[in-house]
């Protein structure tokens, strides 16, 4: 078989078309964008997002809507800065306003309450219209037109202007306070100190009643004091804010002085016992000495019976029995007091000691009166002259000071003592016959002499006034 030569190979379809290889060049990308716009002019690149961005955005440049915009967001911020100072103001007074009504409950201070809630009410009604004014307008947004903006502008100004009168109103109030608020500053600044004080002095009390009840002495009075102020004690515990400022304040100043007494009687409880036990022997020793003096009554009044007329001595007949009395009465009480002491009872010994020391004090007056009245009409009986002579020189030197710097006296000056004049004259001649009465004309001088006495007084007394 003889070979057929071969054929190229034909194949029945057609190959396939080869892809074409990529492009080597490249799509945009970040970095290419990038130096893109770096190559373009600046107005170019400004322009750009207008481009891109959809309608109705705010403008970037110029326009009268801007400006509008700009000036109603200034009379924004003034508006908000005058009503963060208002509230401020109001705030920083309603504490004064709550220290005055803690401490003062007068007329004016409850006035400047009443004040201070229309003053609130009245800072309402503004802060209402500035917050209305700032939710009536929204300056952000985009298509803000120039003529809503005006009328922000306008109003916020307007809510800026009230908000300022209504500050200065507040302001000239609240320099109007001065006095109030001082006072009521002074009491609160007071208030700690003064409690602190009370508390202290308690203490101070109970501490020197344990001294003197350590010493022996009961002091019972004292402790029953000490205890009725413990109640006192709870209420300033209980603090000012139940019981008031004022009420506080004078209560602790009471306590205060309650207790310092009692500390004070507690610390001299000692010295106290002893004082009282020497008064004891002095008075005791007094009325021995008395009883003494008053058997020496008696002698004297028979020389006065036996030289002088009834009229001298008269009165003093029952000074014997008198002073007998007393002195028997004194020394029963002495014989209370001492019981009192015994039994530590330290104010009824006081009363006691005070009521024998006026006894045995009268009693010596009465008993050194018989002896006294001897010397006088002694003295008298042997120089008239010499008691005539002192009140003449009286009555003489009361008479150169009424006319001292004048022509005539004064008639409420002379009459008086002319009258002197003659009561004078008229005793030295009950001092004519056998058995004259010393004593009127000693009784009668002495009360001359009072009455030109008191001619001087009131004549000094007068000058001294610039009459």
């Amino acid at each position: 078989m003889t070979a057929t030569p071969s054929q190229p190979y034909s194949p029945m379809v057609a190959r396939a078309q080869r892809p074409p290889y990529p492009s080597r060049r490249r799509g945009p990308g970040p970095v290419r964008d990038a130096l893109t716009l770096l190559g373009l002019p600046l107005l170019a690149v400004l322009a750009l997002p207008a481009s891109f961005a959809g309608g109705g955005t705010r403008r970037w440049f110029g326009g009268r809507a801007e400006s509008q915009r700009a000036e109603a967001q200034t009379a924004k911020d003034d508006a908000a800065a005058a009503f963060y100072e208002l509230d401020t103001a109001q705030r920083d007074l309603r504490i004064s306003i709550e220290t005055i009504a803690a401490v003062d409950a007068s007329p004016a201070a409850r006035r400047a309450v009443t004040d201070f809630e229309a003053l609130g009410r009245r800072i309402d009604e503004v802060s209402h219209q500035y917050i209305s004014a700032v939710d009536a307008h929204d300056l952000d947004r985009d298509d803000l037109e120039a003529s809503a903006a005006s009328r922000a502008r306008g109003e916020l100004t307007a809510a800026k202007n009230e908000l300022g009168r209504v500050k200065q109103e507040l302001d000239r109030f609240a320099d109007g306070l001065g006095p109030l608020l001082g006072k009521a500053e002074t009491q609160l600044a007071r208030l700690a100190p003064t409690v602190e004080r009370a508390r202290q002095a308690l203490l101070a009390a109970s501490n020197a009643l344990d001294a003197a009840r350590g010493a022996g002495l009961k002091a019972d009075d004292l402790a029953a004091r000490l205890a009725a102020l413990g109640p006192e004690l709870t209420r300033l515990n209980q603090g000012a804010g139940q019981h008031g400022v004022p009420q506080t304040l004078e209560r602790a100043e009471r306590v205060t002085r309650e207790a310092e007494s009692v500390r004070a009687e507690a610390e001299r409880l000692p010295e106290r016992a002893a004082e009282t036990d020497h008064r004891l022997v002095s008075l005791r020793t007094r009325a021995q000495a008395l009883t003494t003096r008053t058997d020496q009554v008696e002698p004297v009044l028979s020389e006065l019976r036996r030289r002088f007329t009834a009229a001298c001595w008269q009165d003093l007949q029952q000074v014997p029995d008198q002073a007998t009395e007393s002195v028997r009465q004194a020394e029963r009480k002495l014989a209370e007091a001492q019981t009192a002491r015994d039994e530590q009872r330290w104010p009824d010994a006081t009363a006691l000691l005070s009521t024998v020391r006026a006894l045995l004090n009268s009693t010596d007056e009465a008993v050194s009166a018989a002896g006294d009245r001897l010397r006088q009409l002694n003295a008298v009986q042997k120089d008239p002259q010499q008691e005539i002579e002192r009140t003449r020189f009286a009555i003489r030197d009361a008479q150169r000071l009424a006319m001292a710097g004048r022509n005539t006296p004064d008639p409420r000056h002379a009459r008086p003592l002319d009258d002197a004049v003659a009561r004078l004259e008229r005793a030295i001649t009950t001092l004519e016959g056998r058995h004259p009465d010393y004593w009127h004309f000693l009784t009668e001088t002495e009360a001359v002499r009072r009455t030109v006495a008191g001619v001087v007084t009131r004549i000094r007394e007068e000058r001294g006034a610039g009459h």
